[in-house]
């Protein structure tokens, strides 16, 4: 068993969900689009070694940290107002960039 996680972000709407998977072993970024589907996301993360999610807070987001949780995946919630954003950052806001942030 290794000692490191894939850590997923993901950026949640009602009716999308954005994703983006770091490897720390392998450095590589990927990336992945979804209808608001628990499941097909849990599929997706579960590919992974290690994952642990995390999405930003919302009115959206709560049952799939519920359902994900349900499904086998380590998922947080992370409060935005907690977390720091570079501010280059701050003009250029998209589902994409946001789930590669988180």
């Amino acid at each position: 068993m290794s000692n490191y996680v894939t850590a997923i972000g993901l950026d949640v709407h009602a009716r999308s969900i954005s994703a983006c998977a770091f490897d720390p072993m392998t450095g590589e970024v990927s990336r992945a689009r979804f209808g608001y589907d628990p499941a097909s996301v849990a599929e997706w993360a579960l590919g992974f070694e290690s994952p642990k999610a995390v999405y930003e807070s919302g009115p959206t987001g709560f049952h799939l940290c519920r359902a994900l949780r349900a499904l086998g995946v380590d998922c947080a919630v992370g409060a935005v107002s907690k977390m720091h954003r570079p501010a280059a950052d701050r003009g250029r806001k998209n589902d994409r960039r946001d789930a590669e942030w988180l």
